[in-house]
């Protein structure tokens, strides 16, 4: 068997790998060719010239409608992203739990949460705010924005977290059950630790989520990148450019928050590494007292 067998699919012979580079270049050229047509529609209306891009040279812009957008974006993801942890975990535990009722209750919840569409319970919210006046007038936007990604995204983590902690083998349980553990403390002590771990991917996703649909709030007039980018496209008369700021700083802040959490990922994968060989070296020393575990007997 070749070396590049995959267990997926066959190995492409020399035919097929002809014609799959075929096919690549075909679209290729298919992106290239969209690509230059709406490049040149953007043209033709003026949209990339020198002038329309002189702005974002000018302080007095960023600090009119990209500073304060940009403020708002991170002020909502943020608030919205450690509520939604909080009440994911929350939740994610209570449908695992013992008693029937609970779990129902708690799984109830979960599934409403996900099924409401966000920009619609941003709505619903914002109009119910202002009727109770529940908050002042220019916190109102900013509530139902966190109130909203909170709700959606503590229900989508609270399946992750429930997915996680059952993809752990039973023997984990079955072993804190053993050495007389309560359910809290080996959630705690043995569950959650390794779950977290496993989970990392899933939640740095829905983080990113959670920090796009920020956008959602300019329907409700908060004031976040994109409705500043468009503010400032509509005052400078150079929407596409403006756009595109936004776009790019989207990206880096996507990047950023990937970035940062893929880092926590892997110290947090070298530790439990590392918490493993000592308890091995630990056991092996115990059973063979004078034995270097690292030179053998």
């Amino acid at each position: 068997m070749s070396a590049n067998a995959s267990v997926l699919y066959d190995v492409p012979g020399p035919k097929a790998r002809r014609r799959h580079a075929v096919y690549s270049v075909l679209v290729l050229a298919a992106v290239v060719a969209v690509g230059w047509l709406v490049w040149q529609a953007f043209a033709d209306k003026g949209q990339l010239t020198a002038e329309k891009w002189k702005p974002f040279i000018q302080p007095e812009v960023w600090e009119t409608y990209i500073l304060p957008g940009l403020r708002g974006t991170l002020v909502a993801a943020a608030l919205s992203i450690v509520f939604a942890m909080v009440i994911g975990m929350v939740f994610g535990l209570l449908r695992l739990s013992d008693h029937r009722i609970v779990r129902w209750v708690a799984g109830a919840i979960v599934e409403v949460a996900r099924a409401i569409p966000v920009l619609i319970l941003m709505i619903f919210l914002f109009q119910w705010f202002a009727v109770k006046n529940l908050f002042v007038s220019d916190k109102l936007a900013l509530a139902a924005v966190v109130i909203a990604l909170t709700v959606y995204n503590g229900s989508v983590i609270a399946e992750i977290v429930r997915a996680g902690i059952r993809s752990l083998p039973q023997g984990q349980t079955e072993a804190a059950q053993a050495l007389g553990l309560r359910k809290g403390q080996m959630m705690r002590l043995i569950l959650l630790p390794q779950a977290i771990t496993a989970m990392l991917p899933a939640l740095i996703s829905q983080m990113v989520v959670a920090l796009k649909d920020t956008a959602l709030g300019y329907q409700i007039t908060y004031q976040e990148i994109v409705r500043q980018g468009q503010q400032l496209g509509a005052a400078e008369q150079n929407t596409v450019p403006a756009l595109i700021v936004v776009a790019i700083i989207m990206i880096i802040l996507n990047w950023a928050l990937t970035f940062l959490a893929t880092r926590i990922e892997k110290r947090l994968r070298a530790r439990r590494r590392g918490r493993a060989v000592l308890g091995v070296n630990s056991v092996l020393t115990d059973a063979a007292p004078g034995v270097d575990v690292a030179k053998g007997p």
